[in-house]
């Protein structure tokens, strides 16, 4: 298991194959939406955010994370449908309430991650524990409250992903894989890799962010995880 970091703008790192080669890319991309980030305007033309983020998903395996209808914008620009879907939903003070994850060329496999049974009193499921059985497969649809002011995980990025959404995402990915996030952002890609990896796993991660500020909280949020294995 490798971690690799970099306060860079990932379109200036050249070919990423041939630089990190082969890998998953999973990202939670600025949503063009406005959002005050300290060194990238979220405000791009809409044809240019498009080409910026369809470059990263065309000819590889993906998993973005964003709205509904973005995400089907960029899955028609890439000329690739994703594999599957996850519905993120989360009960917030705006009008939208959910966002979708898509897998693009990659299959997720759901087993992977388990969730506590439903009905722990029916019969069939005491049944299951008794032979071992610590949960259910994971389902399509995930609801997580998003990284408030108040959330313990809050740090001053404006825009944090839940630690526990990306630990659902890299955890149903393949063990083994390199996963890189271009948008690091704080960090919950890595974090979420580094963790699940203290439980066991064996994925590498390369992480990129272009403010220095949001790198230097991601590399610290990285390492604490790191340190506690």
């Amino acid at each position: 298991m490798a971690i690799e970091l970099y306060n860079a703008d990932f379109r200036e790192l050249g070919d990423l194959e041939e630089r990190f080669g082969d890998f998953i890319i999973v990202t939670d991309p600025p949503f063009n939406i406005g959002y005050h980030y300290k060194s990238y305007g979220d405000s791009l033309d809409c044809a240019e955010y498009i080409e910026m983020v369809t470059k990263l998903m065309i000819g590889r395996k993906s998993v973005i994370v964003h709205y509904p209808e973005r995400l089907y914008e960029l899955a028609m620009a890439a000329d690739t449908m994703p594999r599957r879907v996850v519905s993120w939903v989360y009960n917030s003070n705006t009008p939208r309430q959910h966002r979708d994850i898509a897998f693009f060329n990659v299959e997720p496999d759901f087993s992977q991650v388990r969730q506590p049974y439903k009905n722990p009193n029916d019969k069939r499921i005491k049944e299951r524990v008794a032979r071992g059985r610590t949960g259910a497969r994971l389902y399509d649809w995930w609801n997580v409250n998003q990284v408030k002011n108040t959330s313990e995980e809050k740090t001053a990025h404006p825009c944090q992903m839940p630690l526990e959404v990306m630990k659902r995402v890299i955890g149903i990915l393949p063990d083994g894989a390199t996963i890189l996030d271009p948008f690091m952002g704080s960090g919950t890609t890595g974090a979420a890799v580094a963790e699940l990896n203290g439980a066991g796993a064996n994925r590498s991660f390369i992480g990129i962010e272009i403010d220095k500020e949001y790198y230097e909280i991601a590399k610290k949020r990285v390492e604490n995880v790191t340190k506690t294995q």
